[in-house]
This record gives C-alpha cells, structure tokens and sequence, in this order.
C-alpha cells in the first residue's frame, strides 16, 4: 500500500558534493536548516554571512556588493531602538557599537567575496517575493529591523522582476566563479503574516521565476532542488511542521535533508558522513560513570577516529 505521493528525484549527474567540494549558502530560514546538516556533517561551506536574507532581491544586494568590493560606511548605518542596524543585513549583526557593526560588515563581505569566487556549490533559497522598499531609497531593505512600517512600501515583486534578479546575480557570479554549480530551492517555511493567499501568491511568483530563468539555461550549471514540493507533497501533515504550525520541524528537515544526499551528495561521501554521525553522537554521550575502565576506553575509540577522519580532511574540526 503506497500512502504518500513522491517528489522523482534521480541522482544528479552533474558535480555533485563530496568532502572536497566547498558550498555557499544563502537565503531564508530554509538554508540555515540545509546548513546545519552541511555543518553537523563536517562539509566545508559558509551559510548567510549577513544573517537569514528572505527574498531574491537581498540576496542580489549581497552578492552584488561582495563582487563589486563595496566598503559599508557610516551613511549605510542607523540607529534604533539602542542597537545599530544596517538595512542589507539580518537584526543578528546588531551591535551597540556602529564601528563594531560597521567592522563585521565589511569583514562578513569579504568572506563572502572570497567564498563566490571559491565555492563548488551555491545553494539560494528564496523564502519570499514580499519585499518592503525603504520610502528615502526606494531600495527593498533585507530586515526591517522592527522601524515603522510608515517608512516603507510594500511590494510584491513579479515574476519578471524576480528572473531578473536572478539573471543579475547568476551573471555576476559566473564573472568571478565561471564552474560553480548553483542550486535554486524554495523555502517551504510559509509567510502567513504576509496573509495565507498572499503567501500562495508569493511562492507562486519564485517557483515560476526560477524555472522561467531555468528553461533556456538547462545545461549552464544552474539546477532547482524541490524543497517547496516535499513538504507539500511528501510530508502533507501538521505533524511534521513546529508548534507555530509554519516551520518544518526536526524529522521533517531530516527528510528534506535525506532526498537532498540522495539527489545531490556522491555515494561515497556516506561512509564518512556514517563514522561523522558516530563521533558526533559520541562527543554528546553523558556516561553514568565518567571514570570507568569502559567509559575511558570509549574516549579512546572515539579519539581514534576523530584522527582517522581528521588525518584524511584536516580542515575537520570536532
């Protein structure tokens, strides 16, 4: 008896990633939960160095100003509620301290730079194509920071607007990192304040725009994981969302996390990822009795292959 309806997903042939290969990821929530697992696996990568940006047009302004080498200055600055804030950025960088807020910026962009022009794989996830457009600039904010809603404009961003954004930041990309694989995923975090049509709408518009974009570029490099679609289709029970009734939650991450290794993760890499798991799971065990002979001797294996994994990957650290 078959009870669910499945997502197909084949095994990429293309590049896929193994423990050599160096991801980038940004974008909404969603990437941040790819990007525990990356992290809990031990896979080089850097996730949302501005903090969690929810639609495509911050994202472009990220990766537009890394490769362009813009120096954030004190105009790019304000501040709100006893905290310095800068409308690029998520509220997590901050600070009571503008020069401090200012320093992580610009050090928090050259990483990013440096990451474009090394990465194997770029994840982007778009989480919304609700945008607010800052009434001084007329430039969509990545955080609103809590400021008045009477200082911006609301905006639905079209389809065309967002395959623009897209072919905008692909574009630039390619000009510092021409063989980077880049993976297009739609957050299936749902943005019910926005309204429940208006969330419809709105991931409407980015899973239209993505494989608008995708259609004439199908051999470029450019691919779309269905993180949107497992959700709806695979995993269609609140049992698998948080208490808020909007996020994944852990199990159903994982699943997500599973499909993902299976499309897009070599075969090989899951003996490392099995013996990653053993010592991760290891270094969180509260023994009954710290001093034991047993317990001692299981520090001991473990430390073995914490050695084993780190004598093959150096950059592994536990």
């Amino acid at each position: 008896m078959k009870l669910q309806t499945q997502i197909p997903l084949e095994k990429q042939s293309h590049q896929l990633i193994d423990y050599h290969s160096n991801m980038l990821l940004l974008g909404s929530c969603f990437a941040e939960y790819i990007g525990e697992q990356f992290d809990y696996y031990k896979f080089q990568h850097l996730q949302n160095p501005f903090g969690i940006l929810f639609h495509p047009k911050a994202i472009e302004t990220l990766v537009s100003n890394a490769i362009h080498g813009k120096a954030y200055e004190d105009s790019d600055a304000f501040f709100h509620n006893e905290q310095w804030h800068c409308y690029d950025a998520h509220s997590k960088l901050n600070t009571t301290s503008k020069d401090e807020l200012l320093k992580t910026l610009n050090t928090q962009l050259n990483v990013t730079a440096k990451q474009l022009h090394d990465a194997t794989h770029i994840i982007l996830t778009f989480g919304t194509a609700w945008v607010y457009n800052h009434f001084k600039s007329n430039l969509p904010v990545a955080n609103c920071h809590k400021v008045s809603q009477r200082e911006f404009v609301k905006q639905l961003l079209s389809v065309d607007d967002i395959v623009n954004s897209i072919t905008l930041m692909v574009n630039q990309i390619r000009q510092v990192n021409p063989k980077a694989t880049i993976i297009f995923t739609v957050s299936p975090v749902r943005h019910i304040k926005d309204g429940f049509i208006e969330n419809t709408q709105s991931k409407a518009h980015l899973i239209t725009a993505i494989h608008q974009f995708l259609t004439p570029r199908a051999a470029s490099q450019c691919f779309y994981f269905p993180s949107y679609e497992i959700m709806l289709d695979e995993l269609r029970d609140y049992r698998f969302y948080t208490e808020d009734m909007l996020h994944p939650n852990p199990m159903a991450i994982r699943y997500i996390w599973e499909k993902f290794q299976h499309a897009w993760i070599v075969s090989e890499a899951q003996k490392l990822m099995n013996t990653i798991d053993e010592i991760q799971k290891g270094l969180k065990h509260k023994p009954f009795h710290p001093n034991s002979e047993s317990h001692q001797h299981f520090l001991q294996q473990l430390e073995l292959k914490k050695q084993g994994v780190q004598s093959q990957f150096p950059y592994i650290k536990f």
